[in-house]
Formats: C-alpha cells, structure tokens, sequence
C-alpha cells in the first residue's frame, strides 16, 4: 500500500516520530522523502472540491512543514512550499472570518517566503534602500522567479492584513517592485499571476498614489487572457477591486455569474481554488445592493 493512502492520521503519527529521531545521520534523506509525499498530498488537495476537508487537514499539513523547516533551515524549496501553504489556508479559509489569525498565519508566509527569497541570493532585502533594493531586483533571473512572484504575493497579502500600521504600509514600493520585476521576467507566470496583481495594485492605490483604473482594467484583462477562462479567482478579483472602484455594477455581476457558471474542476489542478472563487462569487452576489 502507497503512504498517502494511510489514514492522515496514522500518517502524522507515524511522521512526527520520524522527525523526533533527530539525532539520526539520515536526517535530511527523510526529509528529502517526506517532502515528496507532500508534494502528492498538496496536488491531491489542488484537486479536491469538498473544502471542509481541506480546511481540516491544513493545519496538520503545516504543522509537517514547519518541522521540515526545522530540520532543514536552509532549504530553499521546503520555504517556499511552506511560505505557500501558509499564504493558501490563510487566503482561502481564514481572511474572511479571523483577521487576528489570518495575521499570524501570513506573517509566517512572508517570514518562509523572503528567506527562500534570500538563500537564492537576494540578501539583506528588508534592509535595503528602495534604490538598492531595486537594482538587486535587476539580478535576478527566469529561475528566480518563483521564488520572487510568490515572495511578493506573501509580502503583499500580509501588509494587506496590517494595512492600519504604517511600517507595514512603508514596505508596499518593495511588494510592487518586485512584482514588476516578475511581470517582466514572465507575464503570464501562474496564470497571469503578475497582471492580476497589478490589476489590484492600480484599482487599489487612490489616484495620487499612482491609482489608474484603465491600468487597472487592462492589467486585469491580460490576466484573464493569460488564465485562459480556466482560473476564476480572477474574475472574483476583477468583481471586487475593479468592477466596484469603477461603480460598474453590470461587470461586477456578469464576473461573478461567469464563475458560477464556470465547472470548478474545468481545470483539475485549479479545482480547490476555483471552488473557493465559485464560494466567494455567491457571497460577494449576495451582496451586489450593498455594494452599489
């Protein structure tokens, strides 16, 4: 029998007395082996569409991956993944209901996401002068970037969550520079990841600011070009931030009724997220009369 098919349960169990052998010489082999099998635990969770159970077994998956962090502080990939898992339940289960968690879980993101971020080379970036930290930015490359797109996306949800203290504000010129330094690596990274960021960037900041609503738009349109129909928490995005800055009520709704008509599973591996954007399109069109 394969190892995923055990009981999560046992699973853990029998993970956790693994990772209590400390001392063993094998340490970073077992480690090595456990990230493996979450990898096939997190595309299996990309593919389920019933989040009751995907909500109740994150905590545990994270909990695995901090003591991977643990046993192997200076692993770039088990960071990352990590820093994603963080940013994911935090984005999906907890925003919404638990600003005071949701916090603490992004803030663990960020902290998982700027240190992988920093063993690729990009050192000392909070300490940095907006000038120095943008000519680092220069030098990184088309294998940086997944480490630089979601390092931002991390950075950027957690100041989201902060946005009433002004130090975490002060840190937003870094977020958007690095997310312009991912568009022009590769615009359509993870859906069009770096467009659907900017398109919420220039509906987000007011006009002094550099607030553009026709960027906005266009950003969010390449986005959607680049998602090819199939990843709908662009369309929720485009609802939320732009659709309703813009008072456009007809957009706001159509982008939403576009989702629910959408199948979650139209792509398997977006399944889990697409169910979330389907959960939040109902929700926001519950609502259209108070938004408008």
């Amino acid at each position: 029998m394969r190892l995923r098919r055990l009981p999560l349960k046992f699973l853990i169990l029998m993970l956790l007395v693994v990772f209590a052998g400390g001392c063993l010489p094998s340490k970073k082999l077992t480690i090595m082996s456990t990230a493996a099998l979450l990898e096939d635990i997190s595309r299996a969770s990309a593919r389920q569409s019933d989040l009751r159970v995907v909500r109740e077994g994150m905590p545990a998956y994270l909990l695995l991956m901090d003591g991977m962090v643990e046993g192997w502080p200076d692993n770039e990939r088990i960071l990352l993944g990590a820093a994603q898992g963080y940013a994911s339940f935090a984005a999906a289960f907890i925003a919404d209901n638990d600003k005071n968690y949701a916090r603490a879980l992004t803030a663990k993101s960020k902290q998982y996401a700027l240190g992988a971020l920093e063993l690729r080379g990009f050192k000392t970036l909070r300490l940095k002068s907006l000038d120095d930290f943008k000519t680092g930015l220069d030098d990184m490359s088309q294998k940086d970037l997944p480490y630089l797109f979601w390092a931002a996306s991390c950075w950027g949800n957690w100041i989201a969550l902060n946005l009433d203290s002004m130090a975490a504000l002060a840190e937003l010129p870094k977020v958007e520079a690095m997310m312009r330094r991912s568009l022009a690596l590769d615009a359509g990274f993870y859906y069009g990841g770096p467009h659907l960021f900017m398109g919420i960037w220039y509906a987000s900041q007011p006009s002094m600011a550099g607030g553009n609503l026709d960027l906005s738009r266009d950003h969010f349109l390449k986005a959607r070009e680049f998602g090819k129909g199939q990843f709908l928490m662009t369309d929720v995005y485009l609802a939320q931030y732009y659709a309703r800055k813009a008072f456009n009520r007809e957009l706001f709704i159509a982008s939403l009724k576009k989702v629910l008509e959408t199948p979650a599973d139209i792509k398997p591996e977006l399944t889990l997220l697409n169910t979330v954007a389907r959960r939040k399109a109902q929700e926001m069109l519950a609502r259209v009369d108070d938004y408008f």
